[in-house]
């Protein structure tokens, strides 16, 4: 949705607020809060399904919603007296009464295949683990397919509208049916189970493909969804044709550490994640971000902190994070078979490129391509974002010995 109410532009795509023309810094709460009640301005908006909607299970006073559209109407120009913008009907909930003038998107490149508009074509599914955790995944684009292990902060639907997400899916899914899914913890999938290790991450993948009855497949991995791959490639070299992975590594951050301080290090963060993650106060989820995008703007890092909050809970998060810290994959690693390219940023920071250099010279016959970036996580705009597009497509219309 973009739209303007009198000085002040919304766009729920890229999440951005403009006044008078300036992209204007706003808390993700209140940019929630403001959005949903602009999207449902033709009736009232319930307290209870305003907090269940921007605050989910957990639980927070009233008088944080109270907060929340009260600096929503400060950034409108309401003083809340005259409730000219956001009108409180009393005892049940917010009516947005103010003017709103629809704006185009701009036009999308017509060469990119699929857009995010695809996300409304997307197909999403439930199965049953073993060990009964319903996994969430989703399918979108035709012709081979191309899976995705799951990693850390996904939501199959709210990737499509973050510019942190939305360009992977498009690029992934250009040519092929992309095939992914929200590990145990994180987005659609269940959200507490009773078992978060590297095995019951494999046990989700092996789930999903087994459900969606793959025989031979490429399969992908992105971060911690790199370890992830490996193991299965090694368990089922049967099943995976091409291995591809991106800012993968093969021991966590808690397992690679070789100094105190460094595996203080390790501690820290997961200690952020307990501690800041369901907090109110987004400062301590924005951390995070520029070790993923250094190189990116700041309000993306405040979008970055929007997923962190709306893929999973704090618990969980943490949970996740302190399985993948001590993952080390190095055995698994040896006994791939399969062709493998691997892509990394040179300059980045979440992951060394020397965890990279380790990958490569573990799994025989693997390819290593330096990405000329210091983000973990590519953007769209980085001259990196198009020659991984291009070597991918490449590795993936070839048997993989030859290197482009």
């Amino acid at each position: 949705m973009r739209c303007r109410v009198g000085a002040v532009e919304i766009d729920t795509d890229r999440f951005l607020l403009r006044i008078d023309g300036q992209d204007t810094r706003v808390e993700p709460q209140v940019f929630d809060v403001l959005s949903y009640l602009v999207e449902h301005r033709d009736r009232l908006v319930l307290k209870t399904e305003l907090l269940d909607e921007i605050w989910g299970d957990r639980f927070v006073s009233e008088s944080a919603l109270t907060s929340r559209v009260k600096d929503a109407r400060r950034l409108l120009g309401d003083d809340g007296r005259r409730q000219r913008v956001i009108q409180t009907v009393h005892g049940r909930g917010y009516r947005f009464v103010a003017d709103v003038e629809a704006l185009s998107s701009p036009a999308p490149d017509a060469s990119a295949a699929p857009t995010s508009s695809d996300a409304a074509r997307q197909q999403i599914h439930f199965t049953t683990t073993k060990d009964d955790v319903r996994i969430a995944y989703a399918t979108v684009g035709d012709g081979p397919p191309l899976v995705r292990a799951a990693h850390w902060i996904t939501h199959l639907e709210y990737d499509w509208q973050s510019p942190v997400w939305r360009h992977w899916l498009e690029g992934l899914a250009r040519g092929r049916t992309l095939i992914r899914y929200d590990e145990r913890g994180c987005g659609l999938s269940d959200h507490d189970p009773d078992e978060i290790t590297l095995d019951s991450f494999v046990l989700d993948l092996e789930t999903v493909v087994d459900t969606m009855e793959l025989d031979r497949f490429p399969l992908l991995g992105v971060s911690q969804g790199g370890a992830v791959a490996v193991t299965y490639a090694a368990r089922h070299p049967e099943r995976v044709s091409h291995l591809i992975l991106v800012g993968a590594y093969a021991r966590g951050r808690r397992a690679r550490a070789e100094t105190d301080d460094e595996r203080r290090a390790a501690d820290l963060q997961l200690d952020m994640v307990r501690l800041g993650w369901g907090s109110e106060d987004p400062s301590m989820r924005v951390a995070f971000a520029p070790s993923f995008m250094p190189d990116a703007p700041p309000e993306l890092w405040s979008q970055f902190g929007t997923l962190m909050r709306r893929t999973t809970s704090a618990t969980s998060a943490a949970r996740v994070m302190a399985a993948t810290s001590s993952i080390d994959v190095t055995d698994f690693a040896t006994q791939i078979r399969c062709p493998t390219v691997i892509f990394h940023a040179t300059g980045e920071l979440r992951i060394p490129f020397d965890e990279a250099r380790a990958l490569a010279s573990l799994i025989p016959g693997s390819l290593l391509i330096p990405l000329e970036s210091r983000n973990h996580l590519m953007r769209a705009d980085e001259p990196a974002w198009s020659v991984f597009l291009d070597e991918l497509d490449h590795f993936l219309n070839t048997d993989g010995s030859h290197p482009a």
